[in-house]
C-alpha cells in the first residue's frame, strides 16, 4: 500500500487524525490511531496483529479483522466526487446585458457586481446591501453571476470560477464569499487556514468566536454585543489566515431572524422597517442589521471558542468544554484547507483554544461573562 499523508494530533484521550486524501479530520480512538500509524508506514497486518492480540488479550484473528476493517475504511481509494460542479460548462457564452449592476465599497476597494435576474441578486445582495454606492467608472473587481441551463455560473475579474447546480447553491455563495476575502485581504486561497460557520466579536484586542447549530442565537448574541460596546468582526462566514492564524473581518450583514427582532428592536429600532427575506430552502425569515465594523480591513488573534446557546428562563451557565466535543461541532460546518501544512497549523492552532458552553436567558449576564472571557477573568 502506498503512504499516505496523515497527521495526528493528541487530545482528552483521544486521537485527531487528518487524511490528507480526503481533506478528513476523524476522532479515534488512541489504540485504532496508533494501527493506522503502522499499516500506512508498511509494517505487515500479521505483525500488527500480534502485538495487538498480545495487548488487548483478544485472539488473533479478531486482531487481523479489525486491522482489515481500519484499512479499508481509512485508506481504501474511493472515487473523487465533484459536489460543487457536475457539468461546467466553460465554453458558454456570458450574458452581454446583467438586469442589475451593483457596486460595493469595502474600505477604498470597489466591486462591481452584475447579476443577469432578481433571482441571482437576491443570492448575494441582501447581506452586502449596505455596502453599496453611486455607479462609477472606476473599479477594482468585477463580478459576473448568471443563471444557464440552470446552473449558476461565477466570474471573477474575466476569470471562471465555477458553475452550482441549484442543490449547491450554498457552494456557490461560499465560493462567492471566498473570492471576495481573497481580494479584499490579497490572499489566495492557500494562504487561508479555514472558514467557520461562526459569529466572530472582538473587544479592539481580539477576537472570540460563537458556535452553535441554527437557531441557537450566535448572531442575536453578536448583535447584543455589537449594541453594548464590542464590534462585530464577521457574522456567519469567519475566514482565519494560516500565517498569523488571526480572525480575519467579513463585511455582511448580521443575519437576524424574526423570533429575535423583539429582543433586538429597542437596540436597533431601524429592524422595525428594514427588508425582509423569506429563504424557503431553510425554512426562515430574516432581516439584515448593518454590522458596526469600520474597518474591513481589520483582524485580530482568536483565543476562545464558545459554543452558544438562547434558552428562555434558562439560568446562566458558562462551563469550559472537552476539545474533543468542541472538534466534533466545529469541523462539520467549515471549509478547511486541505494543503498538509495547513492542517498542521489548524490543528496546532486548535490545539491552545479555550472551549467553552455558553447557555443564557438574561442579556447583562451574558455580556458580562463574555466580557470576563474576554479579560481572562473566567
Amino acid at each position: 500500500m502506498k503512504e499516505t499523508t496523515v497527521l495526528y494530533k493528541y487530545f482528552d484521550e483521544k486521537t485527531i487524525s487528518w487524511f490528507k486524501d480526503k481533506n478528513e479530520y476523524v476522532v479515534l480512538e488512541n489504540t485504532a490511531a496508533a494501527i493506522l500509524k503502522k499499516i500506512n508506514s508498511g509494517i505487515p497486518v500479521n505483525e500488527i496483529a500480534k502485538t495487538l492480540s498480545k495487548e488487548l488479550e483478544i485472539p488473533i484473528e479478531k486482531s487481523v479483522d479489525f486491522i482489515l476493517e481500519l484499512e479499508k475504511k481509512f485508506f481504501t481509494e474511493k472515487q473523487s466526487e465533484n459536489i460543487e460542479m457536475a457539468n461546467d460548462f466553460r465554453n458558454i457564452k456570458r450574458p452581454k446585458n446583467f438586469e442589475f449592476i451593483k457596486y460595493y465599497k469595502i474600505n477604498n476597494i470597489i466591486f462591481k457586481i452584475s447579476f443577469l435576474s432578481d433571482k441571482e441578486l437576491s443570492f448575494v445582495h441582501p447581506k452586502f446591501a449596505h455596502l453599496v454606492m453611486e455607479e462609477v467608472t472606476e473599479f477594482q473587481n468585477e463580478f459576473e453571476v448568471f443563471i444557464n441551463h440552470n446552473y449558476i455560473f461565477l466570474y471573477v475579474n474575466n476569470t471562471f470560477i465555477g458553475s452550482w447546480s441549484p442543490e449547491n447553491l450554498h457552494y456557490f455563495q461560499g465560493k462567492f464569499s471566498m473570492e471576495l476575502i481573497q481580494k479584499i485581504h490579497q490572499k489566495e486561497e492557500k494562504e487561508w487556514m479555514g472558514v467557520f460557520h461562526a459569529s466572530a466579536v472582538s473587544d479592539g484586542k481580539k477576537a472570540i468566536l460563537f458556535l452553535g447549530d441554527s437557531g441557537n442565537g450566535k448572531s442575536t448574541s453578536l448583535a447584543i454585543l455589537q449594541a453594548n460596546g464590542f464590534t462585530c468582526l464577521a457574522d456567519d462566514f469567519v475566514p482565519v489566515d494560516v500565517k498569523k492564524q488571526k480572525v480575519y473581518s467579513f463585511p455582511a450583514a448580521i443575519s437576524i431572524k424574526k423570533s429575535s427582532l423583539e429582543t433586538l428592536l429597542p437596540m436597533y429600532p431601524e429592524l422595525e422597517s428594514s427588508a425582509e427575506y423569506h429563504f424557503k430552502r431553510l425554512h426562515k425569515i430574516v432581516r439584515y442589521l448593518k454590522p458596526n465594523n469600520d474597518d474591513f480591513f481589520a483582524n485580530l488573534p482568536c483565543n476562545d471558542l464558545i459554543f452558544i446557546k438562547y434558552q428562555k428562563d434558562a439560568t446562566l451557565v458558562c462551563n469550559r468544554i472537552s476539545k474533543i466535543d468542541a472538534f466534533q461541532q466545529l469541523v462539520p460546518d467549515s471549509w478547511l484547507s486541505p494543503i498538509t501544512e495547513n492542517a498542521q497549523i489548524f490543528l496546532d492552532w486548535f490545539e491552545n483554544l479555550n472551549c467553552y458552553q455558553l447557555v443564557y436567558s438574561n442579556n447583562a449576564e451574558m455580556i458580562e461573562t463574555v466580557s470576563k472571557i474576554f479579560k481572562n477573568d473566567l
